[in-house]
């Protein structure tokens, strides 16, 4: 029963959990600002969304579809996380100028870097359109269903207003019980203006990724181009900096133990609202499967890296992008099963029914969570399935997920004929060349034969393809990569040579394309179909079991919507933590703690020699704080992946920090928050400023800046 308990007060009692949350900043309620100012928030909902005057939410766009970034200058001064600019200041690094290594920093506007194809999107408005998107829905299957709601979406998309260079998105809340209509500006002349070294940016690295204390200066700089009349334009060098409608002032006055902090950003995706049998599922069968996977092709990877300088600038973003999620899983299986999560779940869904009861609606909701543990169950062998074929040949073997991109090129053959199928040709050999500028045969060779085994061994054998069945991965490996033009751009190249119908006989030819298009038939034969089938049949039950909690919960109870990386807030406290018995973790580290773990020449623990001088000299100028140079700190903001870059904002509207991460103990938060540990980690904005100023003398930068205290 205390379980029980507990979860109750979770869902209905504002005082436990007033720091969980991801609440759409149009939609604050009154409870939402009372929970905001009782935490020590100064401001009001209006300066947080407003549309008829400048607001928060004007400062603070989605950074190239994945991350977050904030607007801190009226120049469109744009700053994010060096994760997130990670990809872009790897494109403009060479041996000779290695800007990964060394950092890099424009003196002047003139030597900023464009990055073609980065975009920043703002949000301009919000409002719901529910009613219009589920016109005509009613007694539809669940298939008829979703192929309306999207028909009435595409339509209302080109038709609702909106100015000539905005764009109007429809997104779906509360599974499908709620439609937003999202109006954006998008930006596409976006520059690199600055950039840590990474043992200052990265350090830590993979050892200290999702875990606390921390010490990292996880920032990059860019800046946001306009047209002549401040509106989206494409890369032009008669573009100017943007006028934003509002920027952020930094805050260096510094923060401490529960001091109020706000989060703003595009939280990607989490799953709160799951049933105990689908988190079941997560636990002991999906998760470890994945992680299985990413920890051979990381060994692997990493150990040419620590090798070979060449393949170590090829490969970082890479391997980033594999260990991120790798380690993240790893700490969700721990968290979920600390926090006893199924458990708790169990219980909240026994008092789920005892309100289906007394509500009387047996009939309409009574089948819910019997239903969900006959999908759940039915489903498990096809989604371990389809996380092997994305993992293993979507994601991780790059041989393989360039044999896809070329088996999708045969298909738009099939479909649509050979001009198309030209033009798609034509355009994936331009993208490929910059693929092939950082690949090396030698490692994906060695990651796919670590990969091909696990699938051989690890899927279920009634989706492997013939020529996986009782197949040896050694063999096929040197098979594979001893014959396949896909090894190479050349090969490619001359695999693409000629007319359509040549291309796609010399393809069908290709040891590497024939194992690539046996196993995307064997998954799109045996797999795809009957996941697709049992998952919308989950869908709707899911859609069904939100309403049943929106309608039947207690009236106080805080049910926020899961992310879908749309703008949210979530606000809480700096503050510490107990990770285990006996441990508390302090919720502020500093400088002293980078020199703590300096290795030199270490791939994840190096120091620039200048920090450790303006460190043994104290040098920290306005930005230290008694004797003592500020660098992360945690809080009990709830966030995931997409809130990288997010701002950490003060009771005042103010800067105060740049959220890169969240600790270990805590990453479950996707599926369970616990107010308990789930902490997120920003950089101190103090930290930022003192490494652009004294470390990197771009004093300039700072200058653009409102600086308050």
């Amino acid at each position: 029963m205390k379980l029980l308990r507990l979860l109750v007060l979770f869902l209905t009692v504002p005082a436990v959990a007033q720091q969980g949350g991801m609440w759409i900043p149009s939609l604050l309620s009154g409870l939402n600002e009372k929970e905001m100012k009782s935490l020590g928030m100064k401001m009001k909902a209006e300066d947080i969304y407003s549309v008829n005057h400048s607001s928060l939410k004007d400062a603070v766009p989605q950074f190239d579809g994945g991350c977050t970034a904030e607007v801190i200058s009226p120049q469109g001064l744009l700053l994010t996380n060096h994760h997130c600019g990670y990809d872009n200041i790897q494109s403009h690094s060479t041996l000779e100028h290695d800007y990964l290594t060394n950092g890099f920093w424009a003196m002047s506007q003139a030597e900023e870097l464009p990055n073609p194809g980065v975009v920043v999107t703002f949000i301009v408005s919000i409002d719901d359109v529910t009613t219009k998107v589920l016109e005509g829905t009613q007694s539809l299957s669940e298939e008829a269903r979703q192929k309306k709601i999207q028909e009435n979406i595409t339509s209302l998309t080109k038709s609702l207003p909106k100015e000539s260079w905005q764009e109007n998105s429809i997104r779906t809340f509360y599974e499908g019980n709620q439609y937003i209509r999202f109006i954006t500006e998008t930006f596409k002349d976006i520059r690199l203006v600055g950039a840590p070294p990474s043992s200052i940016g990265k350090f830590g690295s993979d050892t200290d990724n999702w875990v606390w204390p921390r010490h990292t200066g996880d920032f990059s700089m860019f800046r946001i181009y306009a047209g002549k009349d401040n509106r989206p334009a494409e890369y032009s060098k008669d573009n100017v900096p943007y006028k934003p409608k509002h920027f952020l002032p930094v805050n260096i006055g510094g923060v401490k133990e529960n001091d109020f902090t706000m989060v703003f950003g595009y939280p990607g995706r989490t799953t709160e609202y799951l049933p105990a049998v689908a988190v079941e599922q997560i636990v002991n069968v999906l998760d470890p499967a994945k992680i299985e996977i990413r920890d051979a092709a990381l060994k692997v990877e990493d150990g040419f890296m620590r090798k070979d300088p060449q393949i170590k600038i090829q490969y970082a973003s890479k391997y980033a992008g594999i260990a991120n999620y790798w380690k993240k899983w790893i700490g969700e299986v721990q968290g979920l099963k600390k926090s006893n999560a199924v458990a708790i779940k169990r219980n909240y869904e026994a008092q789920f029914t005892q309100w289906v009861s007394k509500a009387g609606k047996q009939a309409e909701y009574g089948n819910l969570l019997p239903d969900f543990e006959v999908q759940y169950k039915a489903i498990e062998p096809y989604a371990l399935g389809r996380d092997y074929f994305v993992e293993v040949a979507l994601r991780n073997t790059e041989l393989l997920t360039i044999g896809y991109r070329l088996y999708q090129l045969e298909q738009v053959y099939n479909a649509k004929g050979a001009q198309s199928f030209t033009d798609r040709k034509n355009n994936t050999i331009a993208s490929l060349e910059a693929t092939y500028k950082d690949y090396s045969k030698a490692v994906d060779e060695k990651v796919f034969e670590q990969l091909i085994a696990l699938y051989i061994n690890k899927v279920p054998k009634q989706f492997l393809p013939d020529a996986l069945l009782n197949a040896n991965a050694a063999q096929l490996t040197a098979d594979v990569y001893g014959k396949s033009g896909l090894v190479s751009y050349e090969g490619v190249k001359q695999l693409l040579a000629g007319e359509p119908a040549a291309v796609i006989q010399k393809l069908n030819a290709d040891k590497g394309y024939q194992l690539i298009k046996a196993m995307t038939a064997a998954y799109m034969e045996k797999v795809a179909p009957k996941y697709e089938e049992i998952n919308l049949k989950i869908t709707a039950l899911q859609r069904t079991y939100m309403k049943a909690i929106l309608e039947l919960s207690p009236k106080d109870a805080r049910i926020f919507p899961d992310a879908n990386s749309t703008l949210r807030i979530t606000y809480g406290k700096v503050k510490g933590y107990e990770p285990r018995d006996a441990v508390y973790y302090e919720p502020v580290t500093y400088l002293d703690g980078v020199i703590e773990k300096y290795v030199p020449n270490d791939y994840e623990f190096d120091v620039p020699q200048k920090l450790i001088e303006l460190y043994n000299k104290k040098d920290y100028g306005q930005y230290g704080e008694n004797g003592k140079m500020p660098v992360c700190f945690i809080g009990t903001n709830h966030t995931t992946g997409g809130n990288s870059g997010s701002p950490a904002i003060d009771a005042k509207g103010n800067l105060i920090g740049l959220n890169f991460d969240r600790v270990w103990e805590g990453t479950m938060s996707d599926i369970h928050y616990d107010p308990n540990i789930c902490r997120n980690i920003m950089v101190d904005m103090r930290y930022v400023l003192f490494i652009v100023d004294k470390f990197a003398g771009a004093g300039h930068l700072v200058k653009e800046m409102k600086l308050v205290k």
